[in-house]
């Protein structure tokens, strides 16, 4: 239908949008945060400086309830009181008018530890040097375990039996930084009998719970200020801000304002988990895989936040878009010494995508195989069982994906080509496929049993509706793409619908902006709500509905036995890419991207060529540029833009992308889930591509040209299968 010319983030767009840094306050006070200065240590005193007036210090002693930043499990306190767990963790905040006040102070701040030797890896974990990090009165082998998880299916010992050839290896990927636009800040105030916390956030549900657990009160309210970009990063270190700023607010009744510099942001917020994938895998005579074996273990940080749930993501998708029949999975959450990791765009599955893919490709060129062809011979059908028992949803057109793509990209004729060309050339092309999934939603049954999402349509006597759900635009285009599923329900004009401010005060909890969740799930409430709203619609009078969520039938899991549907639904990709190398710098130019979608339906297909594009960059910069390594003490080497290097416009060709319409049935008109989908498949891609530019395997990303250069001309196969805490501690 016409949907108008609608000014769709125009205040963005014209430089009038107030983030939080923009906004004014009277009486204003500013906030920094006291760090730790060691990732690893018992705090035994805290000497503080003399105040002037109108400046104060707070820090555990001060909280009026909980000490515990509520996530998954409480095990991450506001403000470290007897120990620290890693470089930067928050100790103590600092408030009063001038920041440069607040940073003298700072200085003379004197925090007497007793050191202890750190974690930074899985490995050292495991080995419990000066006991257990966390954990510590379980038997040895759960010590500095957050979660752990086994899954098999089939028959792994039946499926090896018939194995005629047996490859095994270790891959793994690296830290991964966000980068969004706005750094992280909050505003905190009291109002009406309430603290108000305004924040640049995803979830201000998430926020509201947790500083009610902090002041022991339910007298707060959260607002989701305008937020330049999030991918994941502002899911849970919202909380990590609001949880200390909050106890502030409370005690001194005034406006105060905490906003991280970039330098920090880097230094000390959630990053995209490491994980090290081990895979051992048996193929048959007649070149199918019979049977796989694959354990990963996941670099939490220091406190679990989000980590159970990117493992169980990680476990779900680790066979990815194939079909093996005997398969067994290990896969453990390490405590370590470094910054917590957290949500990222993919929660997980990037890095399972780059595992399989890699290891795929390793074993067809050793059986020499075309890897393609090797893929498409294992992919799912539409009759397939799924990793976790369950039978397919709708129809699977992976096929049809793969001719389409191999087509448009000329792959197979190009790879021909480039087996040909001559290795001693100053430039080497190469071409890469990477096919990938995502599981739409909360993993499992979470979404029926912890989120029961609300949402609520409001109709003012003007016949003009406002959505009211929790789930906000970061960046995505939220605010277009829900205002445009009720507008179609309803068959009403575009600007008859807006998007209510997420504010808790106001709209009830629709769930976190998170996993793609905010189409298939909320959007798909929201259409509901819409035609309900069409069947009593009253011209002139004011009115308003609830819809609230309830899992489809065929939706079955067991959360015990991580058996039947791991995602109420799931989407598919395929990226290719082709690049030429510079064989004497490292250096590669990508001169080639192409990408195909299966999201269901698309309902904008502006809004989801952003998502493709920017999905695909940040994914290809997380295989190819993003370098993030740790010194000798826990930090990171990388502290700001000019050392933390991310693709730019100059760095891609046009994306040549396409999706094919399939329709799901519980999606609002027929959509899955797409924003996160993008990123899962770039790096694997860009590294098969640099593979086959260099004919030599690469077991780990980011495929710098440094790693080129080493497998080229120095260290041979060290550096392409060095993680990056390994490439950390070389430097």
């Amino acid at each position: 239908m016409d949907r108008g010319n609608i000014p769709f983030k125009w205040q963005e767009a014209t430089g009038r949008a107030q983030f939080i840094s923009d906004r004014h306050f009277d009486n204003l006070l500013e906030a920094r945060l006291f760090r730790s200065t060691c990732a690893r240590a018992k705090i035994i005193d805290i000497k503080l400086p003399k105040l002037p007036a109108g400046y104060f210090i707070f820090g555990a002693k001060d909280i009026p309830g909980k000490n515990e930043l509520l996530m998954v499990q409480s095990d991450w306190p506001v403000f470290a009181d007897s120990e620290v767990r890693y470089f930067g963790e928050i100790i103590l905040l600092l408030v009063g008018p001038e920041l440069k006040v607040l940073d003298s102070l700072a200085k003379l701040i004197r925090i007497e530890y007793q050191r202890l030797t750190p974690a930074f890896t899985p490995q050292e974990s495991q080995r419990l040097i000066q006991g257990a990090i966390h954990n510590k009165n379980a038997i040895d082998e759960q010590k500095n375990v957050f979660d752990s998880h086994k899954l098999n299916k089939g028959d792994i010992e039946a499926g090896f039996a018939q194995a005629e050839h047996i490859f095994e290896e270790a891959i793994s990927t690296g830290y991964q930084e966000h980068v969004y636009l706005e750094t992280q800040g909050i505003v905190g105030y009291p109002k009406n009998g309430k603290i108000v916390i305004e924040g640049s956030m995803q979830c201000p549900w998430y926020v509201h719970h947790c500083i009610s657990a902090v002041l022991g009160s339910e007298d707060v309210r959260v607002i989701q200020a305008p937020t330049g970009g999030a991918f994941g990063g502002k899911e849970d270190y919202p909380d990590v801000l609001a949880g200390a700023l909050c106890v502030a607010v409370q005690r001194l009744k005034q406006p105060i304002r905490l906003v991280l510099s970039r330098s920090e942001d880097m230094a000390f917020t959630p990053k995209r988990h490491p994980i090290n994938f081990h895979y051992r895998t048996g193929v048959d005579s007649q070149g199918k895989i019979v049977a796989m074996d694959v354990k990963i273990d996941i670099n939490a940080g220091a406190y679990l936040s989000l980590s159970g749930i990117v493992l169980q993501r990680a476990i779900t998708s680790c066979t990815n878009v194939y079909d093996i029949a005997n398969v067994a999975v290990e896969a453990t959450a390490w405590a370590t010494n470094t910054v917590p990791c957290g949500a990222f765009r993919g929660f997980g599955s990037p890095q399972t995508c780059f595992g399989i893919e890699t290891h795929l490709n390793h074993i067809a060129n050793k059986l020499g195989l075309d890897a393609a062809e090797f893929k498409r011979a294992h992919l799912l059908t539409t009759q397939s069982k799924t990793l976790t028992g369950a039978d397919i949803f709708g129809d699977l057109v992976l096929e049809k994906m793969y001719a389409e793509i191999c087509k448009t990209s000329d792959y197979h004729a190009k790879v021909q080509a480039y087996r040909q060309q001559v290795r001693t050339a100053d430039k080497l092309s190469g071409i890469g496929m990477a096919l990938f999934q995502h599981g739409c939603g909360f993993a499992g049954d979470l979404e029926a049993t912890l989120v029961k999402a609300v949402v609520r349509l409001v109709k003012d006597a003007n016949d003009k509706i406002e959505i009211q759900v929790s789930n906000t635009d970061i960046g995505q285009g939220l605010s277009l793409t829900f205002c445009q599923i009720v507008a179609d329900a309803l068959q009403c004009h575009l600007s008859s619908v807006r998007l209510g401010v997420a504010d808790t005060e106001h709209v009830p909890d629709s769930g976190p902006t998170v996993a793609s969740r905010s189409i298939v799930i909320v959007g798909y409430l929201l259409e509901r709500a819409a035609k309900k709203l069409a069947d009593i619609w009253l011209t002139g009078t004011a009115q308003n509905v609830e819809e609230r969520y309830s899992k489809p039938d065929y939706h079955q899991w067991d959360q015990q036995t991580f058996k039947g549907n791991a995602y109420q639904t799931t989407s598919y990709g395929i990226n290719v890419v082709e690049l030429e190398v510079d064989s004497a710098t490292g250096v590669s130019e990508i001169t080639g991207l192409w990408a195909i979608y299966d999201v269901g339906h698309v309902i904008d297909e502006a809004v989801f060529k952003g998502q493709i594009d920017g999905g695909f960059v940040q994914a290809l910069g997380y295989g190819g540029l993003e370098v993030m390594t740790l010194d000798n003490e826990g930090r990171f080497q990388q502290t700001n833009m000019a050392d933390y290097v991310i693709p730019t416009a100059l760095d891609v060709p046009e994306i040549h992308s396409s999706v094919v319409d399939n329709p799901y049935q519980y999606g609002p008109q027929g959509a899955k889930g797409g924003g996160e989908l993008t990123h899962n498949g770039g790096a694997a891609a860009y590294c098969a591509a640099i593979e086959c530019a260099i004919n030599h395997p690469i077991n780990a990303i980011p495929v710098t040209p440094e790693v080129v250069c080493s497998i080229l001309y120095g260290k041979g196969d060290d550096l392409a299968s060095m993680t990056q805490e390994e490439q950390g501690n070389e430097d």
